[in-house]
């Protein structure tokens, strides 16, 4: 069945490739014209679990206590969180720790473009093979919906720009675009990259003024 697949930033957003597998026909819709976002700068560890690395250095690991701490890490300390530590120690854990107890972050092979390359690779066979379409420089703005299904996008075409990757683009508006598909992946992540956003909804009367600087992976404003 023909899918619409709305990857964004932060971060490479390539892992529902997978997807593609059982579609004959996909267009992946994307403001920037490279691939990985984020990731691509990023020092590319990866939280893993009882890893070989782990077992060479004497590390014993598991799923259970990597729970604990990722749980405990959340700390769940406001009125309004109530739900959510219920909710995350449903399975019997508590969530009252913070950090990891024993090293899990590994460092890949060619950091962060190392981590993307494999899901860029295979993105791109499918647009070799005719699968997937790309459409670069489309600013998805709203889901259209149906019977409380995403069953399209709209949005807003952009103007060409020659800026370098990680480099500001323009967003200048040459038209407008809507396609619609049985299906829609949605994969952009919440307001994290965006620091304007962050300072609109920061919790002011808990945490007082946002911060002048932030620092959002490998960028800071």
């Amino acid at each position: 069945m023909p899918l619409l697949w709305v990857p964004g930033w932060p971060g490479s957003r390539l892992r529902p490739s997978w997807a593609i597998e059982g579609n004959p026909s996909s267009s992946l819709i994307r403001s920037p014209k490279d691939f990985g976002g984020q990731a691509f700068w990023s020092l590319g560890d990866l939280f893993t679990i009882d890893t070989p690395e782990q077992r060479r250095m004497g590390i014993r690991d598991s799923q259970d206590p990597a729970m604990r701490d990722w749980l405990g890490s959340a700390q769940f300390d406001r009125l309004e969180d109530d739900w959510p530590r219920k909710w995350a120690e449903r399975g019997g854990s508590y969530a009252n720790r913070h950090g990891n107890s024993v090293p899990r972050f590994h460092i890949t092979w060619g950091t962060g473009p190392g981590v993307i390359e494999h899901f860029v690779r295979r993105v791109k066979e499918y647009v070799s093979a005719g699968r997937i379409t790309l459409k670069f420089r489309h600013q998805v703005d709203r889901s259209l919906m149906e019977n409380g299904a995403a069953k399209g996008i709209s949005g807003t075409c952009l103007a060409e720009d020659t800026a370098e990757r990680g480099q500001k683009t323009n967003r200048d508006s040459v038209g407008d675009f809507e396609l619609h598909a049985p299906s829609v992946i949605v994969t952009s992540g919440g307001i994290g990259g965006n620091f304007e956003m962050i300072r609109q909804n920061w919790p002011r009367e808990r945490l007082g003024a946002p911060p002048k600087e932030m620092v959002a992976g490998c960028r800071s404003m």
